[in-house]
């Protein structure tokens, strides 16, 4: 029974994982994006944590995740003498190497956590039923590495605390490993393993030798990285010059972070938001059996004690601290939370299962679906030279135009008012007497390009002729239920639900 329902989670999360949704931004902007114009030469741009004077993101991490697959894609490509891969291959290759880590390292992590040979695979099972393990982790988020690596500094700390016999180095190294690239991907990871980690103050205590391997190697690791991010952003500087004047990225970003007015240009949530809303968005039903469970008896809930709920509470209440507060800052909660608990009651387990499958297409499906089949498209939809304007979607990864259309210009208006897109695109179309070569993406569900379609335009300057549409899109941000309504808002946005291409004419009578 428990095999044959892991096989059959297994399968959709290899559905969702080559499902072209599109979460946020950093999924692609802060990973592929970075590499794809150093590797295959496609149009590319750094985004602003790459670019500022005291760059915040580390590169150190992506090498494996991202650079090396990528670098491996291209060498064979050039073995076989058909210059880059299709951006498309990428993509894909990229969202199967995420699929093969999370069911590899998540899946063995939670077994090897789980103290109890008999509990392990219902607790396997119910982590891979999550839509969290479906989409967020097969994506290419640096939340998603965190997940797997916090996960595993609490396998490498139960071996070390556990085994009294003899102290192995192979271990602290690998523990000394994890810490360095968790830091270096992301400056919230200390906070989950800092509870955890309290439990090697006496096992060091006792073993001075095992805390001196992994301080020199966590000092080895931690040159390493910082060597890396230095001759990243400082091409020409020498090894010598790097130790002299090195780039330490996670100070950089720790700074930038403590700083309110930097976190107010990307949203300030109040400081309750991850336990009253966050959690519930990724656990949904789960979340809810743990907060009642905390007024039945026993006082202290069976699912809180253990060392995964400790490290997932308590990184929880230290990141409600900081004001900015997005749900996947607490992706590496979630199998750890349901590693803890058991859902065996039918209306609970029913409303789990409904949860995650309404979750799973609208994350892993419809969200901002239309946005990568769109860019992969228009290399064959439009002739080059060509302007894009991209309205109310995420910003376009410019590295999936790939390698044959380089004169294709994007211009990411995001959620401008309608009248600005409109005077936008009245400055770049040509007169009556030129062939227009610019071009509109935008949702469908857009009512105000209405006015403007070719077949309905009556006292307008501008004809927008279809081109191509892509289906399984929502745009979530176009939710305006107080001052549209419940009903029609949500027959806009879903009966409407896609991602259009049209090209732009001047109106000539």
């Amino acid at each position: 029974m428990w095999r044959r329902t892991y096989l059959l989670l297994l399968l959709i999360r290899v559905y969702f994982a080559l499902s072209p949704s599109y979460l946020h931004p950093d999924e692609n902007f802060q990973g592929p994006e970075v590499f794809a114009g150093r590797i295959f030469s496609y149009p590319s741009k750094l985004p602003w944590e790459f670019t500022v004077e005291n760059p915040i993101r580390s590169v150190f991490p992506l090498w494996a995740t991202y650079e090396l697959p990528m670098s491996l894609l291209q060498w064979f490509y050039n073995e076989i003498g058909s210059g880059s891969p299709p951006p498309q291959l990428v993509y894909y290759a990229l969202r199967g190497g995420m699929f093969l880590l999370s069911f590899v390292l998540e899946d063995w992590a939670i077994y090897e956590l789980e103290p109890s040979p008999r509990h392990r695979r219902a607790k396997v099972v119910l982590v891979a039923s999550s839509y969290v393990t479906w989409t967020y982790q097969t994506h290419t988020f640096s939340n998603s590495l965190e997940t797997l690596l916090v996960a595993w500094g609490l396998v490498l700390i139960r071996r070390i605390v556990e085994n009294k016999r003899r102290s192995s180095i192979f271990s602290h190294a690998v523990l000394a490993f994890i810490a360095v690239v968790g830091v270096f991907n992301r400056i919230t990871f200390p906070a989950f393993l800092l509870v955890p980690g309290l439990q090697l103050l006496p096992y060091f205590k006792r073993k001075p030798s095992s805390l001196a391997a992994f301080v020199t190697f966590g000092l080895l690791f931690s040159t390493i990285a910082i060597i890396t991010d230095t001759t990243f952003y400082q091409p020409t500087t020498t090894f010598l010059k790097a130790l002299r004047n090195p780039i330490i990225t996670p100070l950089n970003n720790l700074r930038y972070n403590s700083n309110t007015q930097n976190l107010a240009q990307h949203g300030l949530h109040p400081h309750h938001q991850h336990l009253t809303a966050n959690l519930l968005q990724l656990l949904g039903p789960a979340y809810i059996a743990m907060l009642l469970s905390l007024f039945s008896w026993p006082l202290v809930p069976n699912w809180m004690r253990n060392m995964r709920a400790l490290s997932a509470l308590s990184a929880t209440a230290l990141l409600s601290l900081f004001p900015h507060q997005e749900p996947r800052f607490l992706l590496p909660c979630v199998p750890l939370l349901l590693s803890c608990i058991k859902i065996k009651r039918p209306i609970l387990l029913t409303t789990w299962i409904l949860f995650n499958a309404a979750m799973g297409f609208l994350m892993g499906v419809y969200h901002q679906g239309g946005v990568v089949p769109t860019q992969l498209a228009l290399p064959n939809l439009i002739l080059a030279p060509a302007t894009v304007f991209w309205w109310k979607t995420y910003s376009p990864p410019l590295w999936l135009l790939g390698k044959n259309d380089p004169q294709i210009t994007t211009h990411d208006l995001m959620g401008l008012p309608g009248a600005e897109m409109i005077a936008q695109l009245e400055q770049s179309v040509p007169g009556c007497e030129s062939p227009s070569s610019i071009f509109l993406v935008a949702p469908t569900s857009a009512e105000f390009l209405d006015s403007y379609a070719f077949d309905r335009a009556r006292d307008t300057s501008l004809q927008l002729h279809p081109l191509w549409s892509y289906r399984n899109h929502l745009n979530l941000d176009d939710l305006d239920f107080g001052e549209d309504g419940i009903l029609p808002t949500l027959k806009r946005v879903v009966g409407r639900r896609g991602l259009g291409v049209w090209a732009v004419q001047r109106s000539c009578k």
